[in-house]
């Protein structure tokens, strides 16, 4: 599809989240098309969970480094939570506001497979948090890239070279495989935002289906432009 041609909606900027396991290639496909979103001269902005803003990356930090984890699920939780709240008050919403695509690396979903699913943090709270910071702010969006445990793990630890696995990767083989269930069960109950990707093929390959995918369900909702 030629870029040039791309029919564009005008008023809010479109909400696009990348959700998937340790090694999925989330970074290289947000890249991927924020490049092709600024060929088809969409203003695009590309951001992160946890962080994104200032304040919600000092508290990314904490949660990387197992802080949140020695505290309890709960107020892992609430860290999260935190974060969010300055996220979307301070980037997400006011850039949508002003025509602006957001592309996000993770957003509320991680925080019902994360915490949720696999932390056991009950349905209560998690509503709760939700309420208080997104609202009703969701995704037009969700793209969940799929690839096997093995690969997974084998391309984040490529990734960090030396460095020391994070508080989400250290964890074991099992934590993961429930973590690729857990995006999968996601994307099949809500087909109408999200779409699965298999992410095990060569990084252009996989951005072809993404484009697909946004073309798909924003594009095709969008009116034609009238011919000059």
């Amino acid at each position: 599809m030629d870029e040039t041609a791309v029919k564009r909606p005008s008023g809010r900027g479109r909400f696009i989240s990348f959700e998937g396991g340790e090694g999925s290639g989330k970074s290289t496909q947000i890249k991927k098309l924020a490049e092709r979103l600024a060929a088809a001269r969409l203003r695009a902005i590309v951001t992160r969970e946890p962080g994104g803003s200032p304040g919600a990356e000092i508290i990314r930090h904490l949660v990387l480094s197992g802080m949140g984890k020695l505290l309890g699920p709960d107020a892992e939780t609430l860290l999260f939570a935190a974060a969010r709240d300055d996220h979307v008050r301070s980037v997400i919403r006011p850039a949508l506001n002003q025509g602006t695509w957001v592309l996000c690396d993770r957003f509320s979903d991680s925080t019902r497979v994360y915490q949720g699913k696999l932390g056991q943090v009950s349905p209560g709270i998690l509503n709760a948090m939700q309420r208080v910071t997104i609202g009703d702010l969701k995704p037009d969006l969700t793209i969940v890239l799929d690839v096997p445990v093995e690969i997974g793990l084998t391309r984040a630890a490529a990734r960090r070279g030396d460095a020391a696995p994070d508080r989400f990767e250290a964890e074991d083989l099992k934590f993961h495989q429930d973590l690729r269930e857990a995006y999968r069960q996601i994307a099949a109950e809500d087909p109408r935002r999200c779409v699965l990707i298999d992410a095990t093929a060569d990084p252009d390959t996989v951005a072809a289906h993404v484009w697909t995918a946004l073309r798909d369900h924003l594009f095709a909702m969008t009116s034609p432009t009238p011919s000059a």
